[in-house]
């Protein structure tokens, strides 16, 4: 199945009820460990680059474009999003390129301030067919746009969407970004809260620091969008040590990347059973 919008793969598991796999892509690795994992389980999969590993490789556009061409070869419904982007220009490069969402992150601003200019976004990537998410309430764990503050009050969520327009929300109800321990306990009756107020679809960032049985909760409470980064960097680095362990003399760099994508493929799997259970 080609690239497919976002919309297409959000929108359906929020009306189902279910959970959608959202995967930060770091090199051209990861987007295919992402997709072979989907095509494995059978189910959907939404494949994400940051702002910050867009500005890593120098350009949204080299591995942007990886992405896409794997999402156009899936056997599974693929789509391609921007993620934590603070720069509109990025945000209209990734419009350009053929992403088909993008979340717009002004959360470390004033609420006027996040609204107003989310508003701006989401109108011209409208204009452009294109899905958009934002975020109210801070995330903790990485500073700047991620700088703890306080979790996300439900009439506020209902006023913010009115206000801008967006697709999908990311609410802040207790995760945490950059976790490497799956410890995380979330507000799960603030989910449920928010859900009722909203329209759109909710969206968990900093996922990678909740528990599996967790996550479950969180989307019977009423979470659609799962994110998930950090805990798979530790997958891909372990299957990559734990093969250079294994052949210490090795220097082949594409045998070392394929332990890697392969293992992160593996969890790709797992990881969307439970999302989609």
């Amino acid at each position: 199945m080609p690239l497919v919008p976002t919309a297409e793969i959000v929108d359906a598991a929020a009306r189902e009820g279910r959970g959608v796999g959202a995967f930060n892509v770091l090199n051209l690795e990861y987007a295919e460990a992402h997709v072979i994992g989907a095509e494995r389980a059978g189910k959907p999969v939404i494949i994400q680059m940051t702002e910050n590993c867009a500005r890593h490789h120098g350009s949204i556009v080299p591995l942007g474009s990886a992405m896409l061409a794997i999402a156009r070869a899936s056997s599974v419904p693929v789509s391609v999003h921007l993620d934590h982007a603070t720069d509109p220009e990025l945000v209209q490069q990734a419009v350009e390129l053929g992403f088909t969402s993008i979340m717009f992150d002004a959360s470390k601003l004033e609420y006027a301030e996040n609204a107003g200019r989310t508003a701006e976004v989401t109108a011209r990537c409208h204009d452009q067919g294109v899905y958009v998410e934002a975020e109210l309430g801070e995330i903790g764990g990485k500073g700047g746009a991620h700088a703890p503050g306080v979790l996300t009050d439900p009439d506020e969520a209902a006023q913010f969407v009115k206000e801008t327009g967006v697709d999908a929300l990311a609410v802040a109800v207790g995760s945490q970004h950059s976790m490497r321990e799956r410890s995380r306990a979330l507000d799960l009756p603030r989910i449920t809260a928010i859900r009722d107020r909203l329209e759109v679809p909710l969206v968990l960032h900093g996922s990678s620091g909740v528990p599996d049985d967790e996550i479950g909760r969180a989307i019977e409470a009423g979470m659609t969008k799962v994110n998930i980064a950090t805990h798979l960097n530790g997958v891909f680095t372990r299957g990559l040590r734990e093969y250079l362990e294994s052949e210490p003399a090795s220097i082949e760099v594409k045998h070392y990347l394929t332990a890697a994508r392969d293992a992160l493929a593996d969890e790709i799997t797992r990881l969307l059973g439970v999302v989609h259970a």
